[in-house]
């Protein structure tokens, strides 16, 4: 068999699992980390690899199956905004989140504590609900914005597996972010979510009604960052200030989808200003 071909699914694969949102996984797990006092922690390598492609793939996968119809209609899949799958590819794509999933599954249940176990599992039952019916938040307007607060909950799972108490004004203003930054993005894909039937909050509301409800979240979250510091707070209403106002000047899905590459943007950038300052803080002996 050619390699090109052995190696097709493995370069599947990885593309499902979106590798330029592995981020808002990873990214967040490494602030959690820093923030449990630790500018390394080898008790945390396990969970850190599991928020790179196993637990995207899981919830890109399912949200990828359970929205093939859709996805057709959808002129940003089959980019690196993420895949357009075949119906061929199902059976290959639940396997293998199952058999790269699985074997973490397992580690964890032997070696972290309960509670980060509950968080766990809450945090992979939120987003396979969000694709995945009944619950499917996906097509629920405000609980498919509600839900992806989710995105905030490794700074709760690192610090309790590593037997610290999470910062909770962290998460709860990462919770905040997350979920204004979803729905912001979701503008983009209003006229192809109102086509396949799909209400979402961006539906709803409108691009102008997602300014505001946007807007309230990224206020709550830098009002929550700037509880710990302030310069990340300025650099988060800087940058969402910015988003929102275009999006209000041009309020169309046209518009979203040209902001869509500064919004991706945007966890990069603020997650590298929070890094190095907690780098530096931790290097010099100011955060324990």
């Amino acid at each position: 068999m050619p390699a090109s071909v052995i190696l097709s699914v493995p370069r599947r694969i990885v593309h499902i699992s979106r590798p330029v949102l592995w981020i808002n996984t990873i990214g967040t797990g490494v602030i959690g980390m820093w923030l449990a006092g630790d500018l390394w922690n080898w008790d945390a390598l396990g969970v850190l690899l599991w928020l790179t492609l196993p637990f995207n793939l899981l919830i890109y996968g399912v949200n990828d199956v359970s929205d093939q119809d859709t996805d057709e209609l959808n002129p940003r899949k089959g980019t690196f905004e993420g895949a357009r799958i075949r119906s061929s590819e199902v059976r290959v794509i639940w396997a293998a989140v199952i058999a790269i999933n699985l074997p973490f599954l397992i580690y964890f249940t032997v070696t972290l504590p309960s509670a980060a176990l509950i968080w766990i599992a809450l945090y992979a039952l939120v987003f396979i609900g969000y694709s995945v019916p009944p619950l499917r938040f996906k097509a629920r307007p405000f609980f498919d914005s509600l839900s992806n607060a989710a995105y905030a909950l490794p700074l709760v799972i690192i610090p309790i597996a590593l037997d610290v108490q999470p910062v909770w004004s962290a998460v709860l203003g990462l919770m905040a972010w997350s979920a204004a930054k979803h729905t912001f993005d979701a503008v983009q894909d209003i006229a192809d979510d109102a086509r396949a039937g799909i209400t979402t909050t961006a539906v709803r509301l409108g691009a102008r009604g997602v300014v505001l409800w946007s807007g309230a979240w990224w206020v709550v979250a830098t009002v929550c960052f700037a509880l710990i510091n302030v310069p990340l707070a300025v650099i988060n209403a800087v940058i969402a200030g910015w988003l929102l106002r275009e999006l209000y000047k041009t309020p169309t899905p046209q518009k979203a989808h040209e902001l869509y590459p500064y919004s991706i943007a945007f966890p990069y950038i603020a997650g590298t200003a929070a890094g190095i300052q907690l780098v530096v803080a931790l290097q010099l002996g100011w955060y324990t």
